[in-house]
């Protein structure tokens, strides 16, 4: 994996990014070292190199025991308790995967992430006469939304199966001691996997909460683990700031910034890693945005967004910069034909790949975002596969702490996201929101 800097010359020169190396050095030490702000969720920063072998091999012997009996498994949570394992499953699997009739491994599906009656409803006539399952992810198992999916599914389960069959069909990845769905799985005999307390929902993918339904979906959870040790070696704090290109991406984003580069667009020229964007998104518009600051994170797919949001990022309001995320070699290769009668004319293009056209379109974007005053950061990684995911997942989660510290906030806390959740609680009726549920009214 490679970090290029290049197309910021016009924007950062050499010298300002080294001036902030030092700082971002600090950064990295206090989150090794557990000096910083939010230092109690500081679980994930080593977690590549502690995970347990006897937790990877329970992870396994479940994942194989769904794959061998199982159609379909529904994963129930919401944020960082789906969007982890739907970015590695998106960017792994065939992009076509649901409509092929012979499979080896089970379709995972996600429920719990809205509250969309139509979505649950059609997802329960997917699952009539399929043998299905349940992993149900939530520290608390109050959350609404995956509250509200898991009540659903669990009868679903529980009128076909009976409630014996139906526990030993579904798994809790759950607070270690308390809760909800700890004191539930306890009664119902669930097997579990604990979410540790230092460890945050959006940090939590190299855990259970990413690890079983990846391992459920068929694929190498020991590569992604490699990928993440790699980048934890390489971002450690025996490296320079020249060799550590977390914190090299973390200043030069927080130098855009300072210059009123206030939006970060994630760029992929490949649609497997559309949902590794969602995932990013989360991870710092969770982790910066508060106090009210923060870059704000976008993201486009191109080259299909070139054709909606093209012209907006060439020519529209300069507050913005680019994160391209580059693949080198894709998984398979398919060649541009010859016409004979040319009406396209394309015919200067037959004979080469089509990753070809795809790279030097994404070049020429670059470029021609460079010449509209549009900075871009580039990361190559050489393919996707679990080693490169792995590798992308620890790179990020390790510059977003570092990029939080250099922000002056705390990367590891959400206390915003509480409001929405009590004029909510107000407005269903729940106890002891009476009060707030009359003002609120009164402004609606």
């Amino acid at each position: 994996m490679k970090l290029d800097l290049k197309q910021l010359e016009l924007f950062i020169d050499a010298e300002q990014i080294n001036t902030q190396a030092v700082e971002a050095l600090k950064a990295n030490v206090a989150l090794h070292r557990g000096t910083g702000a939010g230092n109690d969720f500081l679980g994930w920063v080593d977690l590549p190199k502690n995970i347990e072998t006897s937790e990877l091999n329970a992870i396994k012997e479940i994942a194989e025991e769904f794959r061998q009996k199982l159609d379909v498994v529904v994963v129930i949570g919401i944020g960082g308790s789906y969007l982890g394992a739907k970015a590695v499953l998106e960017a792994l699997s065939h992009t076509f995967d649901h409509l092929q009739t012979e499979r080896e491994n089970p379709i995972v599906l996600f429920a719990g992430q809205n509250i969309g009656e139509d979505y649950l409803s059609e997802l329960l006539d997917v699952l009539n006469n399929k043998e299905f399952g349940v992993v149900v992810i939530s520290k608390s198992g109050t959350t609404t939304e995956p509250a509200i999916a898991f009540r659903v599914l669990k009868k679903e389960l529980e009128d076909r199966k009976g409630v014996d069959e139906a526990s030993k069909r579904i798994v809790a990845v759950t607070d270690r001691s308390k809760g909800a769905l700890r004191q539930l799985s306890e009664q119902t005999d669930y097997r579990t996997f604990a979410i540790e307390d230092n460890i945050g929902g959006r940090y939590s993918v190299l855990t259970a909460v990413g690890l079983l339904p990846i391992a459920i979906a068929g694929f190498d959870i020991d590569r992604l683990l490699d990928g993440a040790r790699q980048m934890h070696q390489q971002t450690n704090t025996e490296q320079r700031f020249d060799e550590n290109i977390a914190a090299q991406y973390a200043v030069a984003r927080n130098l855009l910034y300072q210059q009123g580069k206030k939006i970060e667009i994630m760029v992929n020229y490949n649609p497997k890693l559309q949902y590794f964007a969602e995932w990013w998104k989360q991870l710092f518009g969770e982790s910066e945005g508060k106090e009210n600051k923060g870059i704000f994170p976008a993201n486009v797919n191109f080259t299909s967004d070139l054709h909606s949001m093209g012209q907006y990022i060439q020519e529209g309001e300069r507050n913005l910069f680019e994160t391209t995320i580059s693949v080198q070699q894709t998984e398979r290769s398919l060649q541009i034909p010859s016409d004979e009668a040319n009406l396209d004319k394309l015919n200067y293009l037959a004979g080469k790949q089509m990753d070809e056209v795809n790279k030097m379109a994404e070049l020429g974007t670059i470029l021609a975002h460079n010449d509209g005053n549009v900075p871009n950061i580039r990361i190559e990684i050489d393919k996707i596969d679990a080693f490169s995911i792995g590798e992308l997942i620890y790179f990020y989660e390790k510059a977003c702490g570092i990029s939080g510290y250099l922000l002056g906030v705390n990367p590891f806390d959400q206390p915003g996201v509480e409001a929405y959740k009590k004029n909510m609680f107000a407005l269903l009726g729940k106890a002891g929101f009476e009060k707030e549920r009359e003002a609120l009214l009164k402004r609606i």
